[in-house]
């Protein structure tokens, strides 16, 4: 039986809304934490911990640290930490909408709401620039590799990890260039997707080739379009059975490598950023055994 929270390698849902949680000074996050094992189903609810919330409840997740903010020319990735994330997922707006305020009043008692980001599928999982999102994810087993982490340690088999980050696109900016300068940014045509083997350095497909790393950085994205009322972008979301493969590409585009900025950075820039740990699954509830719970 898979240990792993399911909704990790499902499907991209219709709809999804993201939230984000930081801890109360002087409450006890445990007693929250023991509901919310119970209610999370790891599907409609994929649930994320942090690095601060794992030092209060004494659990050493090894790999898990807090996300490094980078700089580069011209370039900012901030790293802002938070307790819990949770990813919601579903089919109706509404739906996740009532869910959400299920969870903001069980974790009340010891959590803040700081986010919460509502985002969904657009065009058959394209980005608002209207180019296809994670063209290259690994499928099937080699997802289960790249997402999951696979040993025998009890409470520990099964989890993942991911990064977590919303991009701010301009999409007036990204607009107004020509097509093709569009499609040398991304480094495929928009048109059928079809990779430019002539795409400059600076293309993003070139910066972030997973194969083209030493380990191969491979993991499984998840990331979903977004929009307020004033703003729109995408919130990135990859899972890694650690968190390397992440780090690496994004050293890469931030240009810390070889001095090479991805052409990204052109149009897009992220906002916040950060890593969580995602518990396994055990008799159909999150496995806190890690955290003596």
């Amino acid at each position: 039986m898979a240990l792993h929270q399911p909704g990790i390698l499902a499907p991209l849902p219709a709809v999804a809304r993201y939230l984000t949680f930081t801890h109360k000074p002087d409450t006890d996050p445990r007693p929250v934490l023991q509901m919310l094992a119970q209610q999370a189903d790891g599907e409609r609810i994929v649930v994320g911990l942090g690095q601060s919330l794992l030092q209060l409840c004494r659990a050493k997740i090894h790999g898990l640290h807090e996300m490094p903010a980078l700089s580069g020319v011209a370039v900012e990735v901030p790293s802002t930490p938070a307790s819990i994330w949770l990813w919601l997922r579903g089919e109706d707006r509404g739906e996740l909408v009532n869910l959400s305020r299920k969870l903001k009043s069980l974790l009340y008692p010891a959590f803040d709401l700081r986010d919460a980001v509502d985002s969904y599928t657009f065009r058959h999982n394209r980005d608002l620039s209207g180019y296809e999102d994670g063209t290259e994810n690994p499928a099937d087993a080699a997802a289960l590799d790249a997402a999951i982490v696979q040993n025998e340690l009890p409470g520990y088999e099964g989890s993942s990890f991911v990064a977590v980050q919303q991009w701010l696109h301009n999409l007036n900016h990204f607009e107004s260039l020509a097509q093709k300068e569009r499609d040398y940014i991304v480094g495929r045509r928009q048109s059928d997707n079809e990779e430019l083997k002539n795409a400059p350095e600076s293309a993003h497909v070139k910066r972030s080739a997973q194969e083209s790393f030493t380990p191969p950085a491979f993991m499984v994205r998840r990331s979903m379009p977004w929009n307020d009322a004033t703003r729109e972008g995408l919130v990135f979301v990859a899972f890694g059975h650690t968190l390397q493969a992440f780090e690496a590409v994004m050293r890469r585009m931030v240009g810390l490598d070889d001095g090479i900025t991805d052409g990204m950075f052109r149009f897009s820039q992220p906002v916040n950023g950060a890593y969580f740990w995602c518990p396994p699954m055990l008799d159909g509830k999150l496995d806190l055994s890690l955290l003596k719970l």
